[in-house]
């Protein structure tokens, strides 16, 4: 063991400094801090601490870590070795400062904020922190699904050198993620990407799905549930092996892998797309529109009249 508290052992990515049991505290008990929580408790760790003050907080560390103390946040940073700030991004600057008489010299400190690098933790390594950024790119839904996801997730990881980064990234192997390197100035056009392609992709199937329930409704057969605003219903059913295609294709392919009316350069049926779009909620148009000018752009040579027709409403 070396003086930092961790020894060399082999795992499937190579030699990495394998951490030492460690004596985690989470602040706090939101679906990412109990997911990562209860990932290190299965690889040996002891979440002894987690904050928690909403009474969903409090629901979830009972039930995802019901080993742990349920502490304020500075008593749970001072008696951590390894202390997770598992916080939104809009709030970390603000417990970082709570916690800056708290934390003891030596403990090492990652939040999990996607948009931010090490530079928000220096006032803690100020004191002796360890600082380090360990985002797992993936979405979290409370249940105990995400500690099982977080196996197969990519994690953008930023520390302050190559020791850091070491850390930061046995931890994120540990848990079975992979650990990808962040530079400190690329996290915001990172956390865009992933923001981008997540969110967004839920606006964009949601759009979809209203615009099929409006042309399914009262057409069901006989046995099928009537349509509408329930999720989960027979517009989901029809989407759901397209859109899974289309992602695979996608991320296989590139944009390769773009098919329809687009990719074809048929300006006719999207100006009809169009109108029987503005006829359900105008809203879906416009972004009906934005997405096809896009898909237009990874195309070779669109037609220039099928672009004056997207560009029509463009800023």
């Amino acid at each position: 063991m070396t003086g930092s508290g961790y020894t060399e052992l082999p795992n499937a990515a190579g030699n990495w400094p394998a951490p030492a049991r460690l004596t985690v505290g989470i602040v706090s008990a939101g679906r990412v801090g109990t997911a990562i929580g209860a990932a290190l408790e299965q690889v040996d760790h002891v979440v002894g601490s987690v904050a928690a003050r909403s009474p969903a907080s409090l629901r979830r560390a009972d039930e995802r870590l019901p080993d742990s103390e349920v502490l304020t946040p500075d008593r749970v940073a001072a008696r951590s070795e390894l202390l997770i700030l598992a916080v939104p991004d809009a709030v970390l600057v603000g417990v970082i400062d709570d916690l800056v008489g708290a934390v003891r010299p030596g403990t090492i400190v990652a939040h999990t904020a996607g948009a931010h690098g090490v530079g928000v933790l220096a006032p803690l390594a100020a004191r002796g922190a360890t600082p380090l950024a360990i985002h797992p790119a993936m979405t979290f839904t409370g249940g105990r699904e995400d500690t099982t996801r977080l196996r197969t997730a990519c994690f953008g990881v930023t520390a302050a050198d190559e020791i850091g980064y070491a850390v930061a990234s046995a931890l994120v192997l540990e848990m079975g993620g992979e650990p990808v390197r962040i530079r400190e100035e690329a996290r915001p056009l990172y956390h865009a990407a992933l923001a981008h392609g997540a969110n967004h992709l839920v606006a964009l199937v949601s759009d979809a799905v209203a615009a099929l329930r409006a042309a399914i409704a009262g057409q069901e057969l006989p046995g099928q549930e009537p349509v509408d605003d329930r999720p989960g219903g027979l517009a989901e059913r029809m989407l759901a092996p397209l859109l899974t295609a289309a992602l695979q294709n996608t991320l296989e392919s590139g944009s390769a892998a773009l098919t329809g009316p687009v990719a074809r350069g048929d300006t006719a049926a999207v100006a009809a797309h169009l109108r029987a779009l503005a006829e359900v909620d105008p809203d879906l148009t416009r972004g009906y529109r934005a997405m096809s000018l896009r898909a237009a752009h990874h195309t070779p040579d669109p037609p220039a009249d099928l672009i004056a027709l997207l560009e029509e409403d463009a800023p």
